[in-house]
Protein backbone atom coordinates (compact mmCIF):
# COMPACT_ATOMS: atom_id res chain seq x y z
CA UNK A 1 0.00 0.00 0.00
CA UNK A 2 1.33 3.41 -1.01
CA UNK A 3 0.38 6.50 0.95
CA UNK A 4 1.50 10.05 1.52
CA UNK A 5 2.34 10.39 5.22
CA UNK A 6 0.29 13.33 6.45
CA UNK A 7 1.74 15.87 8.85
CA UNK A 8 0.43 15.66 12.39
CA UNK A 9 0.70 17.62 15.61
CA UNK A 10 -0.13 14.45 17.58
CA UNK A 11 3.52 13.39 17.74
CA UNK A 12 6.81 15.14 18.37
CA UNK A 13 9.91 14.16 16.38
CA UNK A 14 13.26 15.21 17.81
CA UNK A 15 16.31 14.98 15.54
CA UNK A 16 19.08 15.38 18.08
CA UNK A 17 22.64 16.01 16.88
CA UNK A 18 24.59 15.30 20.06
CA UNK A 19 27.92 16.11 18.37
CA UNK A 20 29.21 17.05 14.93
CA UNK A 21 32.41 14.98 15.05
CA UNK A 22 32.61 12.12 12.56
CA UNK A 23 35.19 9.58 11.44
CA UNK A 24 34.11 9.86 7.79
CA UNK A 25 34.19 12.71 5.28
CA UNK A 26 31.20 12.04 3.03
CA UNK A 27 30.85 14.04 -0.17
CA UNK A 28 27.27 15.04 0.59
CA UNK A 29 27.56 15.70 4.35
CA UNK A 30 25.09 18.38 5.47
CA UNK A 31 26.85 19.24 8.74
CA UNK A 32 28.13 22.82 8.83
CA UNK A 33 30.28 23.21 11.94
CA UNK A 34 30.36 26.98 11.58
CA UNK A 35 26.58 27.01 11.97
CA UNK A 36 26.09 23.88 14.09
CA UNK A 37 29.02 23.97 16.52
CA UNK A 38 31.94 21.64 17.12
CA UNK A 39 31.32 20.62 20.70
CA UNK A 40 30.29 17.25 22.06
CA UNK A 41 27.36 17.69 24.42
CA UNK A 42 27.80 16.42 27.99
CA UNK A 43 25.24 13.91 29.25
CA UNK A 44 23.69 16.46 31.62
CA UNK A 45 22.94 18.79 28.70
CA UNK A 46 21.56 15.96 26.57
CA UNK A 47 19.23 15.02 29.43
CA UNK A 48 18.03 18.60 29.91
CA UNK A 49 17.37 19.12 26.21
CA UNK A 50 15.59 15.79 25.85
CA UNK A 51 13.38 16.80 28.75
CA UNK A 52 12.32 19.98 26.98
CA UNK A 53 10.60 17.93 24.24
CA UNK A 54 9.56 14.74 26.04
CA UNK A 55 6.12 16.03 27.04
CA UNK A 56 5.29 18.22 24.04
CA UNK A 57 2.80 15.59 22.87
CA UNK A 58 1.53 12.16 23.88
CA UNK A 59 3.93 10.56 21.41
CA UNK A 60 7.55 11.75 21.26
CA UNK A 61 10.20 10.13 19.09
CA UNK A 62 13.93 10.83 19.17
CA UNK A 63 16.60 10.17 16.56
CA UNK A 64 20.17 10.47 17.80
CA UNK A 65 22.45 11.91 15.12
CA UNK A 66 25.91 13.38 14.60
CA UNK A 67 28.36 13.56 13.08
CA UNK A 68 28.54 9.94 14.09
CA UNK A 69 26.55 9.56 17.34
CA UNK A 70 28.24 6.30 18.41
CA UNK A 71 31.47 8.26 18.83
CA UNK A 72 29.83 9.90 21.84
CA UNK A 73 31.04 7.98 24.93
CA UNK A 74 27.71 8.48 26.73
CA UNK A 75 25.32 7.57 23.89
CA UNK A 76 24.11 4.45 25.70
CA UNK A 77 23.31 6.51 28.80
CA UNK A 78 21.54 9.13 26.69
CA UNK A 79 19.41 6.37 25.15
CA UNK A 80 18.44 5.11 28.60
CA UNK A 81 17.60 8.66 29.71
CA UNK A 82 15.28 9.04 26.72
CA UNK A 83 13.68 5.70 27.47
CA UNK A 84 13.05 6.68 31.08
CA UNK A 85 11.48 9.96 29.97
CA UNK A 86 8.88 8.01 28.00
CA UNK A 87 10.02 8.62 24.44
CA UNK A 88 7.83 6.44 22.26
CA UNK A 89 10.62 5.39 19.89
CA UNK A 90 14.40 5.75 19.89
CA UNK A 91 16.54 5.54 16.75
CA UNK A 92 20.29 5.86 16.29
CA UNK A 93 21.51 6.97 12.86
CA UNK A 94 24.96 5.51 12.26
CA UNK A 95 27.55 5.00 9.54
CA UNK A 96 27.98 1.42 10.77
CA UNK A 97 31.27 1.66 12.63
CA UNK A 98 29.35 1.39 15.92
CA UNK A 99 32.02 2.90 18.16
CA UNK A 100 32.31 2.43 21.92
CA UNK A 101 30.89 -1.10 21.67
CA UNK A 102 27.42 0.46 21.60
CA UNK A 103 25.56 -2.77 20.75
CA UNK A 104 26.72 -4.39 23.98
CA UNK A 105 25.68 -1.38 26.09
CA UNK A 106 22.04 -1.22 25.00
CA UNK A 107 19.39 -3.80 24.23
CA UNK A 108 16.66 -4.11 21.59
CA UNK A 109 14.30 -3.02 24.35
CA UNK A 110 16.18 0.30 24.60
CA UNK A 111 16.60 1.09 20.88
CA UNK A 112 13.85 0.63 18.32
CA UNK A 113 16.15 0.97 15.31
CA UNK A 114 19.76 1.35 14.39
CA UNK A 115 19.54 3.16 11.07
CA UNK A 116 22.59 2.58 8.85
CA UNK A 117 23.78 4.84 6.04
CA UNK A 118 24.93 3.12 2.86
CA UNK A 119 25.23 5.06 -0.38
CA UNK A 120 26.07 2.40 -2.91
CA UNK A 121 25.07 -1.17 -3.64
CA UNK A 122 28.70 -1.85 -4.49
CA UNK A 123 31.84 -1.31 -2.48
CA UNK A 124 33.31 0.93 -5.19
CA UNK A 125 30.44 3.43 -5.31
CA UNK A 126 29.79 3.61 -1.58
CA UNK A 127 33.47 4.06 -0.73
CA UNK A 128 33.85 6.74 -3.40
CA UNK A 129 31.10 8.72 -1.65
CA UNK A 130 31.65 7.88 2.00
CA UNK A 131 35.31 6.85 2.30
CA UNK A 132 37.56 3.83 1.88
CA UNK A 133 36.52 0.83 3.96
CA UNK A 134 33.09 2.25 4.85
CA UNK A 135 31.11 -0.28 2.79
CA UNK A 136 32.49 -3.36 4.52
CA UNK A 137 32.25 -1.73 7.92
CA UNK A 138 28.61 -0.78 7.42
CA UNK A 139 27.64 -4.25 6.16
CA UNK A 140 29.46 -5.78 9.12
CA UNK A 141 27.63 -3.46 11.52
CA UNK A 142 24.24 -4.28 10.03
CA UNK A 143 24.82 -8.02 10.28
CA UNK A 144 25.97 -7.73 13.88
CA UNK A 145 22.95 -5.61 14.87
CA UNK A 146 20.54 -8.03 13.18
CA UNK A 147 22.20 -11.03 14.83
CA UNK A 148 21.70 -9.40 18.23
CA UNK A 149 18.00 -8.78 17.62
CA UNK A 150 18.05 -5.02 16.94
CA UNK A 151 15.62 -3.45 14.51
CA UNK A 152 17.50 -2.13 11.49
CA UNK A 153 16.88 0.52 8.86
CA UNK A 154 18.99 1.53 5.90
CA UNK A 155 19.32 5.07 4.53
CA UNK A 156 20.35 5.65 0.91
CA UNK A 157 20.95 9.28 -0.05
CA UNK A 158 20.31 9.45 -3.78
CA UNK A 159 22.71 11.54 -5.84
CA UNK A 160 24.04 11.71 -9.37
CA UNK A 161 26.92 9.55 -8.13
CA UNK A 162 24.82 6.57 -7.03
CA UNK A 163 21.32 6.65 -8.52
CA UNK A 164 22.44 4.06 -11.07
CA UNK A 165 22.85 1.53 -8.24
CA UNK A 166 19.56 2.13 -6.43
CA UNK A 167 17.80 -0.84 -8.05
CA UNK A 168 20.76 -3.05 -7.11
CA UNK A 169 19.85 -2.36 -3.47
CA UNK A 170 16.68 -4.45 -3.72
CA UNK A 171 18.26 -7.92 -3.25
CA UNK A 172 20.91 -6.55 -0.89
CA UNK A 173 18.27 -5.17 1.49
CA UNK A 174 16.57 -8.55 1.47
CA UNK A 175 19.81 -10.41 2.12
CA UNK A 176 20.64 -8.13 5.07
CA UNK A 177 17.18 -8.56 6.66
CA UNK A 178 16.60 -4.81 6.70
CA UNK A 179 13.17 -3.84 8.07
CA UNK A 180 12.87 -0.25 6.78
CA UNK A 181 14.44 1.49 3.79
CA UNK A 182 14.71 5.28 3.60
CA UNK A 183 15.57 7.00 0.34
CA UNK A 184 16.80 10.53 0.91
CA UNK A 185 17.33 13.42 -1.47
CA UNK A 186 20.47 15.56 -1.54
CA UNK A 187 19.89 18.94 0.10
CA UNK A 188 21.78 22.08 -0.88
CA UNK A 189 23.32 22.51 2.56
CA UNK A 190 26.61 21.62 4.16
CA UNK A 191 29.13 20.45 1.57
CA UNK A 192 26.72 20.46 -1.42
CA UNK A 193 26.08 24.17 -0.78
CA UNK A 194 29.72 25.19 -0.98
CA UNK A 195 30.91 27.28 -3.92
CA UNK A 196 32.27 25.21 -6.82
CA UNK A 197 31.03 22.01 -5.19
CA UNK A 198 30.12 19.22 -7.64
CA UNK A 199 26.43 19.00 -8.55
CA UNK A 200 25.07 15.92 -6.85
CA UNK A 201 21.33 16.48 -7.16
CA UNK A 202 19.42 14.38 -9.67
CA UNK A 203 16.90 15.86 -12.10
CA UNK A 204 13.16 15.80 -11.57
CA UNK A 205 12.73 13.41 -14.50
CA UNK A 206 15.32 10.99 -13.07
CA UNK A 207 13.74 11.12 -9.63
CA UNK A 208 10.21 10.46 -10.85
CA UNK A 209 11.22 7.73 -13.31
CA UNK A 210 13.39 5.75 -10.88
CA UNK A 211 12.53 6.29 -7.20
CA UNK A 212 8.85 5.22 -7.02
CA UNK A 213 9.51 2.12 -9.13
CA UNK A 214 12.44 0.93 -7.02
CA UNK A 215 10.56 1.73 -3.82
CA UNK A 216 7.72 -0.55 -4.90
CA UNK A 217 10.13 -3.37 -5.73
CA UNK A 218 11.70 -3.07 -2.27
CA UNK A 219 8.32 -2.98 -0.56
CA UNK A 220 7.28 -6.19 -2.30
CA UNK A 221 10.11 -7.88 -0.36
CA UNK A 222 8.22 -7.05 2.87
CA UNK A 223 10.35 -3.99 3.65
CA UNK A 224 8.68 -0.68 4.53
CA UNK A 225 9.97 2.07 2.23
CA UNK A 226 9.86 5.83 2.72
CA UNK A 227 11.04 8.53 0.35
CA UNK A 228 10.49 12.29 -0.03
CA UNK A 229 7.63 13.30 -2.28
CA UNK A 230 9.76 16.25 -3.50
CA UNK A 231 7.54 17.39 -6.38
CA UNK A 232 3.87 18.36 -6.45
CA UNK A 233 1.71 18.98 -9.48
CA UNK A 234 0.35 22.50 -9.83
CA UNK A 235 -3.04 21.19 -8.66
CA UNK A 236 -1.76 19.60 -5.43
CA UNK A 237 -1.96 21.58 -2.19
CA UNK A 238 1.32 22.59 -0.57
CA UNK A 239 1.68 22.14 3.19
CA UNK A 240 4.61 23.31 5.31
CA UNK A 241 5.61 21.01 8.17
CA UNK A 242 6.65 24.08 10.16
CA UNK A 243 2.96 24.98 10.43
CA UNK A 244 1.31 21.59 10.83
CA UNK A 245 3.82 19.27 12.51
CA UNK A 246 6.12 19.09 15.53
CA UNK A 247 9.61 18.41 14.15
CA UNK A 248 12.70 19.78 15.86
CA UNK A 249 16.30 19.64 14.65
CA UNK A 250 18.73 20.25 17.53
CA UNK A 251 22.43 21.03 17.14
CA UNK A 252 25.26 21.04 19.71
CA UNK A 253 25.50 24.85 19.77
CA UNK A 254 21.92 24.99 21.05
CA UNK A 255 20.20 25.97 17.84
CA UNK A 256 16.81 24.38 17.21
CA UNK A 257 15.36 24.48 13.71
CA UNK A 258 11.96 23.47 12.41
CA UNK A 259 13.03 23.34 8.75
CA UNK A 260 16.15 21.42 7.60
CA UNK A 261 16.64 23.66 4.57
CA UNK A 262 17.38 26.57 6.91
CA UNK A 263 20.19 24.80 8.78
CA UNK A 264 23.03 26.55 6.92
CA UNK A 265 21.75 29.92 8.12
CA UNK A 266 21.10 31.60 11.50
CA UNK A 267 17.35 31.37 10.91
CA UNK A 268 16.65 28.98 13.82
CA UNK A 269 13.36 29.71 15.54
CA UNK A 270 14.53 28.50 18.97
CA UNK A 271 17.70 28.14 20.97
CA UNK A 272 18.77 26.61 24.25
CA UNK A 273 20.14 29.13 26.74
CA UNK A 274 21.24 27.79 30.11
CA UNK A 275 19.37 24.60 29.16
CA UNK A 276 16.12 26.53 28.71
CA UNK A 277 14.42 26.52 25.33
CA UNK A 278 13.62 30.08 24.22
CA UNK A 279 12.28 31.62 21.02
CA UNK A 280 14.62 33.69 18.89
CA UNK A 281 13.82 37.18 17.66
CA UNK A 282 12.77 38.15 14.17
CA UNK A 283 13.61 37.39 11.44
CA UNK A 284 13.58 33.59 11.70
CA UNK A 285 12.19 30.57 9.89
CA UNK A 286 8.79 30.87 11.60
CA UNK A 287 8.26 34.21 9.87
CA UNK A 288 8.66 32.52 6.49
CA UNK A 289 6.45 29.46 6.96
CA UNK A 290 3.23 31.39 6.27
CA UNK A 291 4.37 32.79 2.94
CA UNK A 292 2.32 31.39 0.09
CA UNK A 293 4.00 31.20 -3.32
CA UNK A 294 3.13 29.36 -6.57
CA UNK A 295 6.41 27.40 -6.35
CA UNK A 296 5.34 25.66 -3.11
CA UNK A 297 8.14 25.64 -0.52
CA UNK A 298 9.34 29.19 0.09
CA UNK A 299 12.56 27.91 1.71
CA UNK A 300 13.40 26.00 -1.45
CA UNK A 301 12.73 29.12 -3.55
CA UNK A 302 15.07 31.18 -1.34
CA UNK A 303 17.88 28.69 -0.79
CA UNK A 304 17.94 26.32 -3.77
CA UNK A 305 15.96 27.90 -6.64
CA UNK A 306 17.79 25.73 -9.17
CA UNK A 307 15.29 22.99 -8.22
CA UNK A 308 12.56 24.98 -9.96
CA UNK A 309 11.50 25.15 -13.58
CA UNK A 310 9.18 27.64 -15.28
CA UNK A 311 6.89 27.74 -18.31
CA UNK A 312 7.28 30.35 -21.02
CA UNK A 313 4.65 32.54 -19.32
CA UNK A 314 6.69 32.61 -16.09
CA UNK A 315 4.48 30.25 -14.08
CA UNK A 316 6.14 27.27 -12.36
CA UNK A 317 5.88 23.89 -14.08
CA UNK A 318 5.42 22.23 -10.69
CA UNK A 319 5.57 22.90 -6.98
CA UNK A 320 8.34 21.70 -4.68
CA UNK A 321 6.88 19.87 -1.67
CA UNK A 322 7.96 20.40 1.90
CA UNK A 323 11.18 18.41 2.33
CA UNK A 324 9.57 16.53 5.22
CA UNK A 325 6.61 15.24 3.20
CA UNK A 326 7.08 11.51 2.62
CA UNK A 327 5.63 8.74 0.54
CA UNK A 328 5.48 5.38 2.26
CA UNK A 329 5.00 1.95 0.70
CA UNK A 330 4.37 -1.23 2.63
CA UNK A 331 2.96 -4.61 1.67
CA UNK A 332 3.22 -6.09 5.17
Amino acid sequence: MKKTVSFSKNSTNVFFHILTKCNLNCRHCYINREQHGENTLPLSTIEAWLGAFAKKSNIANVIFLGGEPTIHPDLSLAIKKAKNMGYNSITVDTNGYLFNDILSKVSPDDVDYFSFSLDGATRKTNNMIRGEGSYDKCIEGIKKAVSMGFGTSLIYTVSSANIHELEMMVPLLDDLNIERFFVQVIGIRGKPAQINQEKLQVSRSEWLSIIPDVAEKVAKRGITVSYPKVFLSSEETFECAGLVAENYFIFPNGRVYRCPICEDFPLHSMIFKDNRLVNTGKLNENDLFNLNIPEGCVMNKLVQPENLSYKSDGTPEYKVACCLLKEEISFN
